[in-house]
């Protein structure tokens, strides 16, 4: 039975914005309404958390959680678990693969997050970042989200200059001492009506008080999606395959397969615990439609352990993982295949193996009723080939190395001193030392059109060092029961990834293959990039009833400094006949350009505004509560007085959800202005403003759940301000093959049902 009153005071004052401000906004907002999270803890606490109660709790300072079961029931038929972080303040997507987009946050996105997966920090590896860490999860499996944004405590940062997201599984489940083992697990399975998405999950457990042993396995299948109208004639997909016929409403490339299954087992002792999960992922296709290439294969496995124990001394938390991908790329279903004057080069293989092995260590001292102390150490290493097998034409007879025997090292060490002054005051200051060191073998191109570059490339020194220093410090501030303030500096470094520092070849087709953006265009790397340097001011301020219960308001606004961020400028001059760095390229406009990843300085800012009010609760009625945020980012070069790339322009979210015994049903609103400040180097698409309303409504018996919904309830045409250049179909990888200007659409109306059963 689902109790009337709602989570205690941090389920909604995380995501808070004063009422006045939302009526005034009605047409741009949305949701933004964020569970309980775990008990008291500080950062790095791992701790088993409970997620079947509400529960009143102080999170660590810098974070926000979120209730994954009251997240599930606002999107219970989410395929992505990126799609899990849509309600935190800040959050932003850019579009990928259907179940590849890549988070931003606060203006920061990709590798400038520190994203960890059931602890690992992993690495995308793929010349477009086609894999990234949170597409090797279902989201059925996950069972906490835990965001660290802007200022983040060193205990859980390292080589990123922007937030930390923490994605876990649930913690080991145990039997009681005496009690029979615990046998159970769940199955369930959803639909879409738009694109035909079907989805299934199972979990399966075995545990009795020392023993856990735990089974998740998902599947998700989805054809191309439609837009709410048509943004392109209807036709071919591509001139080799006149049967493969795309309405003009149908984004080619959309499509998506993916398989993940994980087995989880761990043993418990006297205030010890030991826990192996192993993961195993199979896509075998994923296609893009703002990449110019499809992904067809993605075969990734990892194997994580970890142990915790507790001393009289303190608590020891130690951890060590692999991963292992095999990815390949060619042209899909709805692009060109065959190349050459007579169209008998068959398409263009691209292979990727990528390797992850780390280890991580930390110990954390009560020093004092006021203090405690954590140290730690982490070391990562990454391996990564990235090889293209000639397929004849231009494109042999050689294989083309973009990437050959790459290495990216890294060896951190921290402190971190947390005190308790006063029931009022809580303070963190951490140090973080970092030296990370990247290297890549000789490459070569497909002939000797490609040699000038090759040649260079080969005769410099290619290995690179950098060493870091990150700082944080924190404060919370609980003057009394209706209010609390946080607020922190940081500085935060991050080494360039070896795409950006070694991707190679000025051919243009070579430079269009290594894309991190989606917008269509070409890159080059530089090995001369020096490491981000990023300085954080952020502050938050939170005001609530006594209770925490009837109504919440928070404010957090921000600003970020970056030295040496890597941006891109054009490149007009290059090397060899095939070189797409030309004049012509440097005052190219309405085009896809090609650029060279070259450091910058920039700066971000910022507004985060979200709020919460009871409208009034019975027994006979049930519960109605309002909620609603407001996101606001800045981002500039300041050394060209450009604006910054994949900037969500304002966005807002409104809704109202009732909730009634096992009932649940929301009216959402999701709003998002105009996007008008746009990269003017890359040639940035502009995109018009939307509102949006989907209906959401669920029931839930003992053991049985059935989840219905309205996404896009108008069928609302619109283009995703973050989903870049639309090259989903046709003669991808030619220089105009694709025609510029054409932007990716949301998904239209679509009807959604699952279904889920518990035994």
């Amino acid at each position: 039975m689902t109790s009337l009153h709602p989570a205690p005071r941090r389920a909604f004052s995380r995501i808070t914005f004063p009422l006045h401000a939302i009526a005034a906004a009605l047409p741009l907002v949305a949701v933004a309404q964020m569970p309980a999270a775990p008990a008291e803890a500080v950062a790095g606490n791992l701790a088993p958390v409970t997620v079947t109660a509400p529960r009143v709790a102080v999170e660590p300072l810098g974070s926000q959680s979120a209730d994954i079961e009251l997240l599930r029931a606002r999107r219970p038929l989410s395929q992505e678990a990126a799609q899990l972080l849509s309600d935190f303040p800040g959050y932003a997507a850019q579009a990928a693969g259907g179940v590849s987009s890549l988070p931003a946050i606060r203006g920061l996105g990709d590798d400038r997050l520190r994203i960890e997966l059931n602890g690992m920090p992993l690495i995308s590896s793929c010349g477009n970042h086609m894999n990234p860490p949170l597409s090797h999860v279902d989201p059925a499996r996950v069972e906490r989200v835990r965001v660290f944004a802007g200022v983040v405590p060193v205990s859980v940062g390292g080589d990123s200059i922007g937030a930390t997201v923490q994605v876990d599984a649930a913690e080991p489940l145990f039997a009681e001492p005496g009690a029979p083992a615990l046998v159970g697990g769940s199955v369930g399975a959803s639909v879409r009506s738009n694109g035909d998405a079907v989805g299934a999950q199972a979990s399966a457990h075995y545990a009795t008080d020392r023993f856990s042993l735990r089974y998740d396995g998902a599947l998700a299948q989805a054809d191309n999606y439609r837009a709410g109208r048509g943004f392109k004639p209807a036709g071919p997909a591509a001139s080799d395959k006149p049967d493969r016929w795309l309405r003009g409403d149908e984004v080619g490339s959309s499509a998506y397969k993916t398989r993940n299954h994980a087995l989880t087992g761990a043993w418990r002792g006297d205030g010890q615990l030991l826990q192996l999960g192993l993961g195993l992922q199979d896509i075998p296709y994923q296609y893009y439609p703002n990449q110019r290439m499809d992904m067809t294969r993605n075969d990734a496995w990892h194997a994580n352990l970890r142990y915790e124990g507790r001393f009289g001394w303190g608590r020891l938390e130690a951890r060590a993982w692999h991963e292992h991908t095999r990815h390949g790329m060619q042209f899909g279903a709805d692009k060109q295949f065959g190349y050459g004057p007579k169209g008998d080069v068959p398409g263009m293989p691209m292979d990727t193996r990528g390797k992850t092995s780390g280890v991580r260590v930390m110990g954390e001292w009560p020093l004092s009723e006021r203090d405690t102390l954590r140290v730690g150490t982490e070391a990562l290493r990454y391996r990564l080939d990235d090889w293209w097998l000639p397929s004849g034409g231009g494109m042999a007879p050689n294989t083309f190395w973009n990437i050959r025997d790459g290495q990216r090292d890294r060896l951190d060490v921290f402190a971190e001193w947390q005190a308790r002054w006063s029931p009022q005051w809580l303070t963190l200051v951490g140090l973080r030392s970092a030296n990370t060191r990247t290297d890549a073998g000789p490459v070569q191109g497909y002939n000797a059109n490609y040699g000038a570059d090759a040649n260079a490339f080969n005769a410099r020194d290619r290995r690179r060092t950098d060493r870091h220093w990150d700082l944080a410090a924190l404060a919370r501030f609980t003057p009394n029961a209706y209010a609390t303030y946080e607020f922190g500096v940081a500085h935060k470094t991050r080494s360039p990834n070896l795409y950006e520092r070694y991707a190679w070849s000025t051919g243009g087709m070579a430079m269009r293959m290594v894309n991190l953006h989606g917008d269509g265009n070409g890159y080059v790397g530089n090995p001369d990039l020096k490491p981000e340097q990023a300085t954080t001011l952020s502050a938050s301020a939170d005001w609530h009833d006594a209770s925490g219960e009837r109504w919440g308001v928070r404010v957090t606004p921000y600003y970020t400094h970056v030295r040496h961020y890597v941006d891109a400028l054009r490149c007009g001059a290059g090397a060899g006949a095939m070189s797409a760095c030309n004049a012509a390229n440097l005052v190219a406009q309405d085009a896809f350009v090609y650029l060279r990843f070259t450091n910058q300085t920039v700066r971000l800012y910022g507004i985060d505004l979200s709020g919460f009010t009871e409208l009034g609760r019975s027994p006979r009625w049930g519960q109605w509560v309002l909620s609603g945020g407001i996101n606001y980012v800045r981002g500039k070069n300041t050394d060209t007085g450009d604006h910054l790339i994949h900037m969500m322009p304002l966005n807002a979210r409104l809704a109202l959800t009732h909730r009634l015994g096992g009932w649940s049903g929301t009216a959402e609103w999701v709003g998002v202005a105009h996007k008008n400040q746009v990269s003017r180097e890359r040639n940035e698409m502009r995109t018009s403003g939307y509102g949006l309303l989907n209906l959401r409504a669920g029931y839930a018996w003992k053991r049985l759940r059935l989840d219905v919904g309205i996404d896009n309830l108008f069928d609302r045409y619109y283009e995703l301000p973050l989903g870049g250049a639309y090259v989903g179909q046709g003669q991808t990888m030619s220089a105009t093959g694709a025609p510029w200007g054409v932007r990716v659409p949301g998904r239209g109306r679509s009807f959604n049902v699952g279904l889920s059963m518990s035994f």
